[in-house]
């Protein structure tokens, strides 16, 4: 590939202003026994200088930065800021405007002059009843605006990232979701008791019997009653199999019965119109004065229309799989080939496979490099959809036993005589890891399989250490890679791209350090022993970068990153199980200083 930018080095992907390498705090010193002593030797001198250097801090003299502790409420409010106190201002800002409304709602269905007949016959009820709908109507402004894709994508690139957790999108979505389920039960629960006041100031219903044949009638027969029912049908089911156990364990459930958001909103829309409930005076209900659904729905309902026909036309460009390749442990990678697909490394697309299900888009992280000329996800066999797409793309896990196949990271898998099946894809979409360029200093978290968002990362910084990137260069001078996994062989095939940037990181710009957790017998751990003993590479890896057991101290990590890199901006990317993503979050604020080094952290969806 052409390069018509040049660098002074290689490794040159900074702005021009920093510090010659010599002076890194990570760089080894190359006076050290006269320079020449082979690097296989220098690393297995001692365990002590075996050790990389965020974990080395300890040994050689000096500590590492301890947690930054506020004096006062101010110090403490800046800290709060540095992370995420802007966008949890926004949460904030979101709950008051329920209150504001709440308030808004109580005061006026409560006190107007044109109301007074209702609220004699129903009672506080009725102002309990129209003010949950208020609140209702405003919810439903904002829940389409987190799942418009393209939409988050383009204006996360703005400023306001700083200040609306665009990459919490789904969290604020679900939290819009509950609280229209929420309030959706007051208004039902105030407008029940409403039908029985209703059905007991009928003159014609003397007994219990009739009265309870009005209460029905008033539910079953009117035109609000029979809407309100159908609404709550279609969102309990929605919540119903919207809830994290069911999702994950059926998620086609969770997708075809969401789409009944069609039903409920076309009934919302109708379900004021009707004006069972008529003001004392005029104006009278008409569909412009109750039926107000669709002003409160038109901007979000708007954008996400466009989405959709967007995802439509996008989805019909030219696609295909280019290659198809069986990686050990059940991970099966398709690199695909699509006209007009600019990418950012660390977004995301949504794969479409008609062959598997006509109607089904999954989501899955990009682990190809906006160098290159394909898009490629790896895909771990978890569900029916995804086993369904490698029995369609031929591969063949059956032979697999234990997450082990017994083939190499870099094994050929044998060719396939069979047409491969037509896939679309909808993207690619922005996401927390897009952000790494905008910081000095990034630190890479991935438990297990969650490395997969760092795999684009990473070799799009390998390809700019190659010159192959035509990129502008960036901020970007230290990359500290975390890998905490139980099962080293369960993604064997990130290996070739840790050992390739090994090969080219000759200046130390990647720093790799790989965690192991499950517990090791006792004869393979001598057996390393034996190997690593006056080896060049790892025994277990074969990397240079040692091996460590058990969990990482973060501590001692943040700790030594703040005293290695002060008054520095650090990015810190996650994805992973949400035990290890608070203890980062934790250490993210414990580490922060306001005029020193400061942490911000970003997190992928596992």
């Amino acid at each position: 590939m052409a390069n018509k930018w040049k660098r002074a080095s290689s490794l040159d992907f900074s702005d021009g202003k920093m510090p010659p390498l010599s002076q890194h705090p990570d760089m080894a010193n190359p006076f050290a026994d006269n320079g020449l002593e082979p690097g296989h030797l220098q690393r297995n001198k001692s365990e002590r200088r075996r050790l990389q250097p965020l974990q080395r801090t300890a040994t050689n003299g000096t500590t590492p930065a301890t947690p930054y502790r506020p004096t006062g409420w101010m110090e403490r409010f800046n800290v709060w800021m540095i992370n995420e106190g802007g966008k949890r201002l926004f949460f904030i800002f979101f709950i008051l405007l329920h209150i504001l409304v709440i308030l808004f709602g109580a005061f006026y269905y409560g006190t107007s002059d044109d109301l007074i007949g209702d609220r004699a016959t129903f009672g506080v009820t009725y102002p309990i009843a129209r003010g949950a709908a208020l609140v209702l109507h405003v919810e439903v402004a904002f829940i389409l605006l987190p799942v418009c894709r393209n939409f988050i994508s383009l204006i996360r690139r703005t400023p306001l990232n700083h200040y609306i957790p665009f990459d919490k999108n789904i969290t604020f979505h679900k939290s819009v979701g509950w609280g229209i389920c929420f309030f959706s039960f007051v208004h039902i629960a105030a407008h029940m008791v409403n039908f029985t006041e209703l059905a007991f100031a009928d003159p014609l219903a003397t007994t219990p019997g009739e009265r309870f044949v009005v209460f029905l009638i008033a539910n079953f027969t009117t035109g609000p009653g029979v809407t309100g029912w159908i609404m709550t049908a279609a969102l309990s089911i929605m919540a119903w199999y919207a809830r994290e156990k069911p999702r994950r364990a059926n998620f086609e459930r969770f997708w075809y019965s969401h789409h009944l958001f069609l039903v409920f909103f076309l009934n919302w829309q109708l379900h004021g119109m009707f004006c069972m409930i008529q003001p004392d005076r005029a104006p009278f209900c008409s569909w412009n004065t109750i039926g107000v659904f669709w002003r409160y729905w038109l901007v979000g309902g708007c954008i996400f229309t466009f989405e959709r026909i967007l995802r439509e036309v996008r989805s019909r460009h030219r696609t295909y799989i280019s290659k198809v390749i069986q990686h050990p442990s059940q991970v099966l990678e398709l690199q695909i080939k699509k006209e007009n697909t600019p990418t950012r490394a660390g977004q995301y697309i949504f794969l479409h496979c008609p062959e598997v299900s006509y109607f089904q888009w999954h989501p899955f992280t990009l682990t190809s490099a906006p160098e290159e000329d394909y898009i490629s996800v790896h895909i771990r066999m978890v569900g029916d959809f995804t086993r369904a797409l490698a029995e369609a793309v031929g591969a063949d896990f059956g032979k697999e036993k234990g997450g082990d196949s017994g083939k190499g990271s870099g094994a050929v898998n044998p060719p396939v005589n069979r047409v491969l099946p037509r896939v679309m894809v909808d993207g690619p979409f922005g996401s927390a890891s897009e952000d790494f360029l905008n910081y000095e200093t990034v630190l890479l978290v991935g438990a297990g399989i969650g490395v997969t968002p760092f795999a684009s990362i990473l070799k799009s910084i390998w390809y700019r250490m190659n010159n192959v990137s035509q990129s502008k260069p960036t901020r970007l001078s230290k990359v500290y890679f975390t890998w905490v996994i139980r099962d080293f062989g369960s993604a064997e095939w990130f290996h070739s791209l840790l050992q390739a940037i090994e090969e080219q990181d000759t200046q130390n710009r990647i720093e790799i350090n790989i965690y192991l957790t499950a517990k090791i017998k006792e004869d393979d751990m001598n057996n390393i022993i034996v190997q690593d003993v006056g080896a060049e590479k790892d025994a277990i890896t074969s990397l240079r970068a040692p091996t460590h057991y058990g969990r990482p101290n973060w501590d001692r990590v943040f700790g030594s990153i703040a005293e290695k890199n002060p008054e520095t901006d650090v990015g810190v990317f996650f994805c992973g199980p949400a035990v290890l993503s608070k203890q980062l979050h934790i250490s993210c604020n414990k580490y922060s200083t306001p005029n020193g080094t400061r942490f911000f952290f970003g997190k992928e969806n596992f």
